[in-house]
């Protein structure tokens, strides 16, 4: 029988703008394949036993240790075996520099192993996190690690780090003119400055937020039809609806439901540990 378990920590203080999930996981199921989706979020994966195998939409294909992720707008595939442990990390691209020394565009459509950016810090991490034996003692050694590596002066510029959480406070719905007008910037240097820090332009940055928004909808699993998730999160229409997530997720709404949601909702989700 599947079983899958998940634990959650709060983000130090201090670090909350540049991290936005850390989560503990425990996975037993037969071996197979999952669709690992576009976000808003880099995502960086510590493994507690086996190493995890991912492809990438560019045909990348790496199995990590300690794997970091870029933005990116493609579904990644990722395989596993029957037992999965370990700690995954969402890095706001705030954190790219703060975090991993690097411009969150620098990571973007692929992936890299942890310590191709952190070095000989990435194997101690690992190490350490694989000698104890509660989440709460895990969670504790990779904050600790988190507060070392953070270096606030390597923080982007305030008017992308501005424009940057005004999209995602607003799931993309700012018209990327407005947000232009509002720091100052024509709408063609707000593209070029965005992407070289980020790796999407606004426009694609939007999309994949009102996608994640859907998504989260139907995750949340409130009874309600896939139109009126479409309109709540923007889409013109069922098609628009339909065009994004087969761009974004592979398949249509209804394929990644039938397909996906019995594992993402099958999860037991054991608390926060603080």
């Amino acid at each position: 029988m599947a079983t899958s378990q998940y634990v959650k920590a709060t983000p130090p203080p201090g670090l909350r703008a540049l991290i936005s999930e850390i989560s503990g996981y425990r996975l037993l199921s037969a071996p197979g394949v999952h669709r690992g989706l576009p976000s808003s979020s880099l995502t960086a994966i510590i493994t507690l036993d086996e190493t995890v195998d991912v492809t990438f939409d560019t045909g990348q294909h790496m199995s990590y240790t300690a794997l970091v992720g870029g933005l990116h707008s493609k579904p990644a595939t990722i395989q596993h075996g029957e037992f999965q442990h370990g700690i995954q990390l969402g890095l706001t691209p705030l954190g790219a520099r703060a975090l991993l020394g690097v411009p969150a565009g620098e990571l973007a459509d692929t992936g890299l192993h942890l310590a191709d950016l952190l070095g000989p810090a990435a194997a101690e991490l690992t190490e350490r996190l694989r000698s104890v034996s509660t989440w709460s003692e895990r969670f504790d050694v990779l904050c600790a690690t988190l507060r070392r590596l953070a270096t606030p002066a390597a923080l982007p510029s305030p008017e992308l780090g501005w424009v940057w959480r005004r999209m995602t406070e607003t799931d993309g719905h700012v018209p990327i003119a407005e947000l232009a007008d509002e720091v100052g910037w024509s709408r063609q240097h707000l593209g070029a400055r965005f992407r070289r820090e980020f790796g999407p332009s606004p426009k694609l940055l939007g999309r994949v937020l009102r996608f994640q928004a859907a998504r989260r909808r139907l995750v949340a699993g409130h009874p309600t039809s896939l139109a009126d998730i479409a309109a709540d999160c923007g889409y013109t229409d069922q098609a628009h609806f339909n065009r994004d997530w087969r761009e974004f997720a592979g398949v249509t709404p209804s394929q990644w439901i039938a397909e996906e949601l019995p594992f993402v909702q099958g999860a037991q989700h054991l608390g926060t540990a603080s």
